[in-house]
């Protein structure tokens, strides 16, 4: 196939992805979601980063991946890194260079700065606020807005980058994050693994079983949730708590208070885990409790594609993805009162339980599919090609 040049978004299109590493999370799915996508419209797609399980999924598909210590930070990483990123450039003539982190950024705009010999052109996504208190850190942040074009993963954060950094609102694409629905699927789950693996973890079939999938960092809000559970201990539930820590304190710490709470043996800490859609169908409510906005909130549009109904604090992300009586319910956020009347209501409302599913998974095939994510992220890369051009 002939390359074009010239004003045209060329053909086949070479694109160089920058991620810290591919392990666990989001932001990372999302890479080699839209590496695979690349692929599949006929173009070439290399992704860089400091390795990680995804990797494997790459190479089963064909698909190049550089080992590069994208995850270090400091100064002389940067310009290591920015060295290596220019060859690829030269090496592999790439047309377009997408960072999804600062440090990687940082590496890439360099680079592509530097790339006199090809028309080269830098994009980013931004999936987090990033933290911006002050001018060092918002000067940091600034380097995911240095390309013609910056993808937004929610109109929350498109909000967030006009009025933290004055942007140009027309230049900001927002590609909204989304599942794999092969994955997420609740007919690919046998109905006596679901009811097993439900009973197992709720204690019989009778009980509701509670799921809060995510990181067990304090900003998750999982302190909030076992506090509002201790206002509903007179009612029977079952909560499973899935997602890695690294600060074993702060486990420590909800251990205890469970203790307190007297509903120790109700909780159930999980630890890292990889079957997050069958957690998702076996479980009967989904929890979203962060006390601080999540950028995006891929939990909640994991558990609606199992049918599951979801309780969310309303705020960033949640409010775009959680209909609220409709799909789930939306609770005041870091509010223990808030989000013990919502569980209540929810309890209450066990009939409604699988008309609510239905319509979550309905909404996030309307809106929230990986597919969607890749389309509007590739409609970017044309923006950003045009508008080159111009």
């Amino acid at each position: 196939m002939l390359l074009e040049w010239g004003m045209k978004f060329p053909r086949p299109i070479r694109v160089l992805q920058l991620i810290p590493a591919l392990k666990e999370g989001g932001t990372e799915q999302g890479a080699v979601d839209m590496a695979l996508y690349i692929e599949e419209r006929g173009g070439t797609p290399l992704v860089a980063s400091s390795g990680g399980r995804w990797t494997e999924v790459l190479e089963r598909h064909g698909v190049r991946h550089i080992p590069l210590p994208l995850h270090r930070k400091a100064p002389w990483w940067l310009l290591w890194n920015m060295v290596v990123v220019w060859w690829l450039i030269w090496r592999y003539r790439i047309h377009i260079v997408h960072a999804r982190s600062r440090a990687p950024a940082w590496s890439g705009w360099l680079a592509c700065k530097m790339s006199f010999f090809t028309r080269v052109e830098f994009i980013t996504t931004f999936h987090g606020t990033y933290g911006s208190g002050n001018v060092w850190k918002r000067g940091y942040n600034r380097v995911m807005l240095r390309g013609k074009r910056v993808i937004a993963n929610s109109a929350f954060i498109k909000h967030h980058l006009v009025e933290t950094y004055h942007e140009n609102p027309a230049r900001i694409d927002v590609a909204p994050r989304g599942v794999d629905m092969t994955v997420f699927d609740p007919a690919a789950h046998p109905p006596a693994e679901v009811r097993a693996l439900h009973d197992a973890l709720a204690g019989d079939a009778a009980t509701p079983l509670l799921l809060m999938v995510g990181r067990l960092t304090r900003w998750k809000g999982h302190a909030v949730l076992l506090q509002a559970l201790a206002r509903v201990a007179d009612m029977p539930w079952a909560v499973a708590l899935a997602g890695d820590c690294k600060n074993a304190a702060y486990l420590d710490e909800l251990k205890v208070l469970a203790d307190d709470l007297g509903i120790r043996e109700r909780v159930r800490f999980l630890g890292p885990r990889q079957d997050i859609a069958a957690l998702n169908a076996a479980a009967d409510v989904a929890l979203s409790c962060s006390t601080k906005p999540e950028a995006f909130g891929r939990v909640a549009i994991e558990a609606m594609a199992m049918e599951t109904p979801v309780i969310a604090s309303a705020h960033g992300g949640s409010l775009e993805t959680v209909a609220d009586g409709v799909t789930g319910w939306l609770v005041t956020p870091d509010d223990v009162e808030t989000l013990a009347e919502a569980l209540r209501k929810a309890f209450r409302e066990r009939r409604q339980w699988a008309a609510m599913g239905k319509a979550g998974r309905m909404r996030v095939l309307a809106q929230f599919t990986s597919r969607h994510t890749c389309e509007a992220e590739w409609e970017a890369y044309q923006r950003l090609w045009d508008m080159a051009a111009a």
